[in-house]
């Protein structure tokens, strides 16, 4: 892999950017003598359970913790601040985006909630993200990197694995909370869970109501109407497992998302008002059973469903309504061969379909099943750590793949490691871009290979890795316009396979605990083409950096975050480079209640991610929390 230089937009972000790296590695290594704790464990990036620190592919962690620390509201708003991530959003809290992980396309990164791909079979190529609230969330584990092997369509730019809270923990626990903002804004939520003679339990609920501002730019897009867009957001999550033998547990989970919204559209006049509703509902069954002392099998049988429907009152009324459905069928299994080796093997069946009314008479009912079959080694030979992993999918109507991931660790001593990986990938084209609205049905699949080394350093609470990656994408997607469009319901135009895309570049995490302190930072310097035109990707960043911080004091904790987004092109527009900073704190009044205060956007940064759309203002909230 050739080296990547990339230069920065300017000498001010340049030196910032180098500053808060520098001063996070002088920090790690002049405290790394007073970490306390091993880093987590995590289970995303092979499908076994193994620390952090062992995976070969660059994963990360979101704790507890750090959910906690940061106050963030909604994904979006704590994934900004991941290395390699970059998020961007029509608008406030709630409305629809994408996100590209190693400058891949949203439909190449892999979502999943606790366990279930949150995949939507329309022909948007988004993932509802926008609508995860954090209040369920217990924490998060990034893989990034082509692990299609591992999981199959759509992991071409990496696995982003949300864990619900789970009832963990000896006895009860409660909480209640609430929060106030400048704009109207309001959010109550509640949870209790524990566990009790191998009974797990858990059962939390969240309303988020936000005031909403315009998101529409009226200056760039003047057919728009300038009023607020306002969101609200009602969510309950719960799960329920008995282990009814040692080494068997058997459950059911599940989590439902009602959110409601206002959204802005540039076409028709500056007195149209647009609503819309969106239903995301994951529903499982699962058994975890220690079928002998070195083989356990996990059985799931789940459901996702996004549903959509938008009211478009316009000059000519009319709605829309999208039901987007994954039903999946999964065996995992785990055999250990002896304490340094570890075989995984498993299938997959999914029945996935799509129904729809486009509000312009186009009316789908598509359905088809997928089929896959996987395994994978793992292990160590003193110095020398090993994993391999193969994986067969095959699509109806789109026809078959074969992957494989082959990954390579050298400890260099006890706390750096040198680590490479190659690998292979697909995407299948969904219901919706065959068959949807600007449908092809002669598409093909996208494949794509990846490369990939660095190096790691960790050491009790200190995790720092530095990579150097190369993804390359043929066939991509891509919507080829015709006529010009003249309103929100012309399809003008169709997809089809013609980019060949790339990326490459540098990523660094890190993260450090010591004392009061803890510190996540992260810088990705990556140059995102289209092999075709030799032209930087739609709306990507060349630069990405963050810095987060925070500190207890005795009943204290207080701290900011921080984050860096390069100039990018949106089509023939240009958006500015940014930096967008939070701070916030919290303070114990006594063992169970507290109170919190943040203030998001701080110097009221005027940005945005997507043309023609504003982000939010500065905002400031306050809230109580109880817990028990």
């Amino acid at each position: 892999m050739k080296i990547l230089f990339i230069r920065f937009p300017g000498p001010k972000a340049q030196a910032c950017l180098f500053a808060f790296l520098a001063n996070t590695v002088s920090l790690v290594h002049a405290q790394s003598d007073e970490a306390h704790a091993l880093p987590a464990v995590v289970v995303t990036a092979s499908r076994v359970s193994q620390l952090q620190v062992d995976t070969i592919a660059h994963t990360t962690v979101i704790s507890a913790e750090d959910i906690r620390s940061s106050q963030a509201r909604d994904l979006p708003a704590l994934l900004r601040n991941e290395a390699g991530l970059q998020l961007t959003q029509n608008g406030g809290l709630g409305a629809s985006g994408g996100l590209f992980m190693r400058g891949a396309e949203t439909r190449q990164t892999l979502v999943l909630l606790d366990g279930v791909p949150i995949t939507k079979t329309d022909g948007t190529g988004t993932v509802s993200f926008e609508h995860i609230m954090l209040d369920q969330i217990d924490h998060i584990e990034i893989v990034r990197g082509n692990v299609s092997s591992i999981y199959g369509s759509g992991a071409i730019g990496g696995v982003i694995q949300l864990f619900s809270k789970a009832g963990y923990g000896a006895g009860q626990q409660a909480s209640v909370s609430t929060e106030l903002g400048s704009n109207g804004d309001q959010k109550i939520a509640f949870g209790i869970g524990g566990s009790d003679e191998g009974l797990r339990y858990q059962l939390s609920a969240a309303h988020i109501a936000a005031g909403g501002f315009s998101a529409i730019n009226t200056s760039q897009k003047p057919d728009a109407n300038p009023d607020k867009d306002r969101y609200t957001n009602d969510t309950v999550s719960g799960l329920l497992a008995k282990s009814w033998s040692k080494g068997h547990e058997a459950g059911v989970q599940f989590s439902h998302s009602a959110a409601r919204f206002d959204f802005d559209s540039p076409f028709g006049t500056a007195v149209d008002t647009h609503y819309g509703k969106t239903n995301l509902s994951s529903y499982s069954l699962f058994s975890n059973d220690k079928l002998s002392e070195g083989w356990i099998s996990r059985l799931k049988l789940s459901e996702m469903s996004d549903r959509n429907a938008n009211q478009y009152n316009t000059e000519s009324p009319f709605k829309d309504n999208y039901l987007s459905k994954t039903r999946t069928a999964e065996w995992n299994n785990e055999l250990k061969i002896n304490p340094d080796w570890v075989a995984t093997a498993g299938a997959n069946h999914q029945w996935q379909s799509f129904v729809a009314d486009d509000g312009s008479g186009g009316l789908y009912d598509l359905k088809r099943a997928a089929d896959s079959v996987f395994g994978g080694l793992q292990g160590t030979l003193g110095r020398h750590q090993f994993q391999a992993n193969l994986r067969h999918d095959h699509t109806e109507s789109v026809g078959g793949a074969d992957t494989g991931f082959l990954g390579y660790g050298f400890a260099l001593d006890a706390h750096v490691k040198l680590l490479a990986n190659v690998s292979t990938g697909f995407t299948a084209p969904s219901l919706g871009y065959l068959y949807g609205f600007g449908g092809n049905p002669d598409l093909k699949p996208e494949h794509s290979n990846s490369i990939e080394s660095g190096i790691q350093y960790a050491n009790g609470n200190s995790v720092m890795r530095m990579s150097l990656f190369r993804i390359r994408t043929k066939d991509q997607l891509t919507f080829v316009f015709g006529e010009p469009c003249s309103a929100i319901t012309d399809p003008c135009g169709k997809f089809e396979n013609l980019t060949r895309t790339q990326n490459q570049g540098l990523e660094f995490s890190a993260t450090h605990k010591w004392d009061a302190w803890s510190v996540r930072a992260s810088l990705t310097l990556q140059d995102p083409i289209d092999l075709d035109t030799n032209e930087t990707l739609r709306r990507r960043a060349k630069v990405l950096g963050s810095l987060a911080a925070y500190k207890s004091l005795g009943p204290l904790q207080y701290g900011f975050d921080m984050s860096y987004t390069g100039q990018r092109n949106d089509d023939t527009d240009i958006l500015s480079d940014y930096w967008l900073a939070n701070i916030s704190s919290r303070y114990m009044l006594d063992k169970q209640w507290s109170v919190q205060g943040r203030v998001a956007n701080l110097f009221d940064t005027r940005y945005q991610t997507a043309y023609g759309f504003n982000q939010p203002p500065r905002a400031v909230f306050v809230g109580l929390n109880w817990t028990h």
